[in-house]
């Protein structure tokens, strides 16, 4: 017998391990972390299909620019309108990471060529660079961030744009190459729980009935936007 998913909230009482952490805690060398990353409409449809693009510069040099904090991505891009500001939910393995957490930093721009492959500025830290005070990270390899989910975006163009990523996680291509595993010694996780599974044991992932979204069926919340 088939079970359709509307939508639910739930709260593990177990030691089931969760690759999620709070924008002020530093994260481990080697995790998967859930992290956002803010762009256009136009870019999000792109990223979505190809992978991310290493930027050619920023405040902690060549990378992906994302954030465990969910309001710094929804700020971004900073001049765009809300009607052209998307938020996508990613999955990032950090690699070894480096904090930078003041201005001139001896490493702000080297960390990458000096065996780190993530730098991470810890909210409120005093740079005058991050005036927002809010959580940040760069990744050196774009390999090391995937696309799993769409955290924010305007209602006309949601939909089509949570099909983007559910038919990219059913065939993936080169472009990101899958976070979860890079870099050899990272552990398995679910693209869309972000909870640990079993080597061999993938999770079950049904759509939901009402608005059609990918979901699993361990993950702690799904607000079906249909039912709403």
């Amino acid at each position: 017998m088939s079970v359709q998913f509307y939508g639910w909230e739930v709260t593990y009482d177990d030691d089931s391990p969760l690759v999620e952490l709070g924008a002020s805690q530093e994260p481990k060398d080697r995790g998967v972390y859930t992290m956002y990353h803010g762009t256009s409409v136009a870019n999000a449809q792109i990223i979505i299909a190809n992978g991310f693009q290493q930027s050619s510069g920023g405040m902690l040099g060549k990378g992906v620019y994302v954030s465990r904090d969910k309001k710094k991505a929804d700020r971004y891009p900073l001049k765009n309108l809300p009607s052209d500001r998307v938020s996508l939910e990613l999955h990032v393995c950090v690699g070894r990471v480096k904090r930078i957490d003041k201005d001139n930093h001896p490493m702000q721009y080297t960390w990458s060529s000096q065996g780190y492959d993530t730098a991470w500025v810890p909210p409120n830290c005093g740079m005058k660079a991050v005036p927002s005070g809010l959580e940040e990270d760069c990744v050196f390899d774009p390999k090391r961030v995937k696309v799993v989910g769409i955290a924010r975006a305007p209602d006309n163009v949601l939909k089509d744009l949570q099909q983007l990523v559910a038919n990219s996680l059913k065939n993936p291509t080169g472009g990101d190459g899958g976070a979860a595993s890079h870099g050899g010694g990272a552990v398995d996780v679910c693209s869309l729980c972000n909870r640990k599974t079993q080597q061999g044991s993938p999770h079950i992932k049904q759509s939901c009935w009402g608005c059609g979204q990918n979901i699993c069926t361990l993950m702690t919340r799904h607000v079906c936007r249909v039912s709403n």
